[in-house]
């Protein structure tokens, strides 16, 4: 009697066995290609955008930072979510809220319904991304065979930001705007059914509880001061309209800190600032995305708007500037043994500086060669040679339990200097151009934009110098 229910019982819920390595591999990486494309493909379509919303200055920086803020508010919590329930069903979780969104976007026929579309976009990239990289470094085997699986992972998500100024450009081109945010919806349908049908599930929760009230107050402290920052330029610094976001801003940017001291499983535990490394890491990086992660919203517009490019024209002409990241990442690694990490982050910062500041010297007739093509090599280098040695100088000093959780932070700190930093120099281009569109004010407007930029860089370089360590340190 037994075996015969042992039997029935076994018929019922047959095991499934894993899927093929290739497979993981191949799922994972076109999650996060999606996510990393949808920060980039948007720059193109910009222009776009706002003849077809009629959207204002402001609105269009906040096409890039509603996806940006809720993407950096929400990543740490999205990679302890995959832990607790299931790194899998947040896959899908993220995935189908991705997609969802996306089709929402496109279909979008006021201009808040984009923004808001945005938002939940960059809610469904912060459960994606982390457990893409959980999923497939559970799946496959420590050694060789992991090593090559992240390396394709890593040139992945290199080659989704790369991809995105052309991939966005054609797809304006041939049909429209709309298409940008829609082509996600197929493909990301196609994962999803994949994904749910042949990955397996795997948690390593540790009975933690989430961080919701920390997520919510950092992504809302972030949303609410770049909205005050943006506020300056129609409004001025003084003005109510201005500081009332400012100071809401700052108070739950501080309430978040005292949330984090006070609960016992924060989303960002401050203990980990103590560590000489993780925190000047953190800071570069800060800084780092602050300027470089503008270039491409000012190039694109730039080369739109003033030099006359169609959307594919200047996709094309930022594809160089897209390699350059990945040469740069590829190279830091081979610097790093034999100049050591903090110099290396200091020379890529430095290489982007230049890059900056050539490209502050724009022209409403500047040719493709020194108005876009070099300057654009020499910041995206230099951003790829700097952000390797950060991230491994950052990583390298947390103990091997907080590894992941210091991975994110660093990504989580790129990400918000990018949306702070795009709110601060838009509004200094706007206030430039004093709401002109003639080429001249619009260049006028970005090339301070580029100006302020490389300060800030150079700000940053210096920082490295004196206060990252000069080698990797051991993790405790």
């Amino acid at each position: 009697m037994t075996p015969m229910l042992e039997a029935a019982e076994t018929t019922r819920t047959p095991r499934r066995t894993a899927p093929p390595t290739w497979l993981v591999v191949a799922l994972t990486c076109a999650g996060q290609f999606l996510v990393v494309l949808d920060v980039s493909v948007v720059n193109v379509a910009l222009p776009s955008m706002r003849a077809g919303l009629g959207l204002s200055e402001q609105g269009l920086q906040w096409v890039v930072n509603a996806y940006a803020i809720a993407f950096a508010g929400f990543m740490l919590l999205g990679g302890r979510a995959g832990d607790l329930y299931g790194r899998k069903r947040m896959f899908l979780v993220g995935l189908g809220l991705f997609t969802l969104a996306s089709a929402a976007g496109g279909l979008a026929q006021d201009d808040w319904h984009l923004l808001v579309a945005r938002a939940v976009q960059g809610l469904g990239a912060a459960v994606l991304a982390p457990s893409t990289l959980t999923i497939l470094t559970a799946s496959v085997p420590e050694g060789a065979a992991r090593a090559r699986a992240i390396g394709t992972w890593t040139a992945v998500g290199a080659g989704g930001g790369a991809a995105g100024g052309l991939v966005g450009g054609l797809l304006v081109e041939t049909l429209s705007w709309r298409w940008v945010l829609l082509i996600n919806v197929p493909v990301g349908a196609v994962v999803l059914c994949a994904a749910a049908w042949f990955l397996t599930e795997g948690r390593a929760g540790d009975g933690r509880r989430l961080d919701l009230p920390g997520a919510l107050l950092v992504t809302a402290g972030l949303g609410t001061l770049a909205y005050g920052i943006s506020q300056t330029e129609a409004a001025g610094w003084t003005a109510s309209a201005t500081l009332l976001p400012l100071l809401a801003g700052a108070a739950l940017l501080g309430a978040f800190l005292a949330v984090e001291a006070r609960t016992a499983s924060p989303l960002m535990p401050l203990g980990l600032l103590r560590v000489r490394s993780v925190s000047s890491a953190n800071v570069s990086m800060f800084l780092c995305g602050s300027a470089m992660f503008c270039m491409w919203f000012f190039m694109t517009l730039y080369a739109q708007n003033v030099l006359g490019y169609t959307p594919i024209e200047a996709g094309l002409a930022l594809v160089p500037s897209s390699l350059a990241v990945i040469l740069g990442s590829k190279l830091a690694p081979r610097l790093m043994r034999p100049v050591g990490p903090r110099n290396v982050a200091a020379l890529g910062t430095l290489v982007a500086v230049a890059g900056f500041a050539w490209q502050s010297t724009m022209t409403p007739h500047g040719s493709y060669a020194t108005a876009i093509l070099f300057p654009g090599i020499l910041m995206m280098l230099g951003a790829g040679l700097a952000a390797t040695p950060l991230a491994s100088l950052a990583t390298s000093g947390a103990a091997p339990e907080e590894a992941g959780l210091v991975s994110g932070l660093v990504n989580t700190s790129r990400t918000m200097g990018g949306s702070l930093g795009l709110a601060v120099l838009s509004t200094l281009a706007a206030s430039e151009s004093a709401g002109a569109g003639t080429p001249q004010a619009l260049t006028a407007g970005y090339a301070l934009a580029f100006r302020v930029g490389a300060g800030v860089l150079a700000a940053g370089a210096v920082l490295m110098w004196v206060w990252l360590p000069r080698q990797a340190p051991r993790a405790p």
